[in-house]
């Protein structure tokens, strides 16, 4: 006979926390969100934390390059999708570890026999003012000068003017030896008032870029995602078909850390794939697994080796999984019963794995009774493709601006590993749709004004980090009439233009 739960499954909307008791020390400036990543033993510091708790879906239309290092600069991080080759995933991740690592290896570079319009064209394609001019082109090259927007006015010249005729010329550069440190190289920046230092060895070649840039943007995100030598952090997700060829591409890529991507976790693919990788990585790579829903999938990942497990099937915006094939579980419910399982998992071994809430966040609040419920941190996808850094197209309907964001499981996307049961590599029917979202602007405006929402809240529960969180948290169901109540109701709203 079937096991029937008698209490509904339910969802964060039906959820409040009661205000607790704040001290005159409960102010937001003194909120710690950050949170760990992946397992740790008692008495041990995680391996890798995060600022915020805060990662970005592994989906085609959120997590790319763009986006996680913009959510890296806030102290989250961002798993690059899987659905595509595994040259252009790893491609992906090395252009977020390039993007800020003190030390840039070039890759806009240009030799002095191209032109004006060689250097227009790689500056559109990747946004870059500063271009290396090498005796071949190409980075690692015995550097001749450098070229800069200010070395050129389009206006005044013909686009097939040489490089050599306007660069700015190695003997009038200032450089410095390869062995320079960071600290350095910013104070000759700093000294000689220039934007961009190169680093050459002795025979000339370019070893690295520093740039002023990259010293301002770091003091103003002091909470960035960043490895020991100062670059981002970024995660890759993984099926359980492809793994032995992806994971070591991705690694070499310098992947921080991967996910399993599946649309249901509590499967002997994922034991397969998690067992490949710590046999022939152990502990040095960390890996994270799911999706889950109850304590039985959790426990079956924990001692499979995750090191992150993520819970949710059905929640998310763009995912018909639950009208399609009637399998899945309330979100905030799901959390509730894992967090449990994963609290005495740590009680029991000493290990302690942390839980990601993945999908049925719709409002700010949300990622606060996740928090509050267990979730170490949260995973989102359709409050991600809102933004300007996420990879999909702008576009205006009936006058109003929306993104593109799609579901994995969408006839778009046809990502079948995702949802890969054995047998035929082909989507049989969609588990996700195709749709838009409000455009909202940047991630960094957003993502400040959710956290401002959460620390305010996390102070009215006199709570100033998220364990403190979920210890203290008092959260009570509400009716259907309590929810219309908590809304502006019984008034006529001004219009607000």
């Amino acid at each position: 006979m079937a096991f029937y739960y008698e209490e509904p499954s339910r969802t964060f909307s039906e959820y409040l926390l009661v205000p607790g008791y704040s001290s005159t020390r409960c102010i937001p400036s003194e909120v710690s969100l950050k949170t760990p990543l992946v397992r740790f033993a008692r008495g041990e510091e995680p391996a890798l934390s995060i600022q915020i708790p805060m990662v970005s879906a592994i989906m085609q239309s959120v997590s790319d390059d763009r986006l996680a290092v913009a959510l890296a600069q806030e102290g989250g991080l961002s798993f690059i999708y899987g659905s595509q080759s595994i040259e252009d995933q790893s491609e992906m991740i090395r252009r977020v570890k390039r993007y800020r690592a003190g030390f840039v290896v070039s890759d806009s570079n240009v030799s002095p026999d191209m032109t004006l319009q060689d250097v227009l064209r790689i500056t559109e394609q990747t946004g870059h003012s500063t271009i290396a001019v090498t005796e071949d082109g190409k980075a690692g090259g015995r550097l001749l000068g450098i070229v800069t927007n200010k070395d050129y006015r389009v206006s005044r010249m013909e686009p097939d003017m040489k490089v050599s005729e306007f660069m700015t010329k190695f003997e009038d550069l200032i450089y410095a030896d390869e062995d320079t440190t960071l600290k350095e190289a910013n104070d000759i920046i700093w000294d000689h008032k220039i934007n961009c230092l190169p680093l050459v060895n002795k025979k000339q070649e370019l070893v690295y870029l520093v740039f002023r840039k990259d010293y301002d943007r770091h003091k103003k995100n002091e909470h960035e995602s960043i490895d020991a030598s100062k670059r981002y952090l970024v995660g890759a997700g993984i099926n359980t078909r492809d793994y032995a060829e992806r994971v070591p591409a991705l690694l070499e890529a310098g992947a921080d850390v991967l996910c399993i991507d599946s649309s249901e976790g509590f499967t002997e693919w994922q034991k397969i794939t998690l067992d490949y990788i710590k046999k022939n990585y152990g502990d040095k790579v960390k890996v994270g697994a799911g999706n889950v829903v109850d304590a039985e999938g959790f426990r079956f990942l924990a001692d499979a080796g995750a090191d992150f497990v993520k819970i949710g099937i059905g929640g998310g915006a763009i995912c018909i999984t639950r009208e399609q094939k009637g399998i899945g579980r309330g979100q905030a419910t799901a959390v509730i019963e894992v967090a449990k399982a994963r609290d005495e998992y740590y009680k029991e071994t000493g290990i302690y794995v942390p839980i990601c809430s993945d999908g049925g966040i719709v409002h700010d609040y949300h990622v606060t009774l996740a928090l509050a419920m267990g979730a170490d941190f949260v995973m989102l996808g359709r409050y991600f493709a809102r933004f300007d850094e996420s990879p999909t197209k702008k576009v205006n309907i009936n006058g109003s601006y929306m993104k593109e964001y799609w579901g994995e499981g969408s006839a778009r996307a046809r990502n079948w590993q995702r949802y890969d049961m054995g047998g035929d590599k082909k989507l049989t029917f969609e588990e996700g749709v195709d749709s838009f979202v409000p455009y909202a602007g940047s991630l960094k405006d957003n993502v400040n004004l959710t956290l401002s929402k959460v620390r305010s809240t996390m102070c009215n529960c006199g709570a100033l980090t998220i364990p403190e969180l979920q210890a203290k948290a008092k959260i009570t169901l509400v009716s259907s009439t309590s929810i219309v109540e908590g809304g502006a109701h019984d008034v006529m709203l001004r219009d607000k233009r």
